[in-house]
C-alpha cells in the first residue's frame, strides 16, 4: 500500500512542462531535479517529499518520447501517478523504469491539492478519504516489472533465477 500526499496538475501536461528540452543536455540526471515542473510550479522541485504522489487530468505525459520524463519524478521520488489518462509513450516509459500509473477516470476532479490518498497496485484501490476507488488491477507482468523496480531490474532477477 502506497499512502501520501497529492501533487495535483491539469490536464495535457506534456513532457516538455515535466522536464524543459533546454536541460535535456545535462548528462546526470539528478542534475536535472531542480528543473522539474519548472514551469507549472516553480515550488514542486524544492518541496516533493519521497513517496508523493501526482493526480492530475487527461493525457498525463504528452507530447515526446523522451524518457528523462518520467526518470525525473522517479528520482524525486513520486511514488505513483494517478490520472485519467496517460500518453501511451510516458505510460510505457514509466512502467519501464518502475514508476507506476492509475488510470481512473474523474479522480482529479474530486482529489485536492495536499490531501492524502491510500493506493493498493495489487488489489486496485485507490482510498480517498471514507471512500474507496477502483481501478483495472496490473496484469501480472506488469506488476512484477513495476515491483522489481522496472524492466531491467526484472530481466537481471530473472536470470539470476
Amino acid at each position: 500500500m502506497i499512502r501520501s500526499r497529492i501533487w495535483k496538475f491539469g490536464d495535457n501536461v506534456d513532457t516538455d512542462q515535466i522536464i524543459a528540452s533546454q536541460y535535456l543536455l545535462v548528462t546526470e540526471p539528478t542534475a536535472m531535479l531542480p528543473f522539474v515542473f519548472q514551469s507549472l510550479d516553480p515550488e514542486f522541485a524544492g518541496t516533493v517529499k519521497p513517496g508523493e504522489i501526482i493526480v492530475a487530468g487527461k493525457n498525463f505525459g504528452c507530447g515526446s518520447s523522451r524518457e528523462q520524463a518520467a526518470l525525473v519524478l522517479k528520482l524525486l521520488g513520486i511514488s505513483v501517478i494517478i490520472a485519467h489518462s496517460f500518453g501511451r509513450i510516458f505510460f510505457r516509459n514509466c512502467i519501464n523504469i518502475g514508476l507506476p500509473l492509475v488510470t481512473m477516470e474523474d479522480f482529479s476532479s474530486i482529489a485536492g491539492q495536499g490531501d492524502e490518498v491510500g493506493v493498493d497496485l495489487e488489489q486496485g484501490n485507490v482510498f480517498y478519504g471514507e471512500k474507496v476507488f477502483r481501478f483495472p488491477e496490473y496484469p501480472p507482468h506488469l506488476l512484477a516489472i513495476i515491483k522489481s523496480g522496472g524492466l531491467i531490474e526484472h530481466i537481471n532477477t530473472a536470470q539470476e533465477d
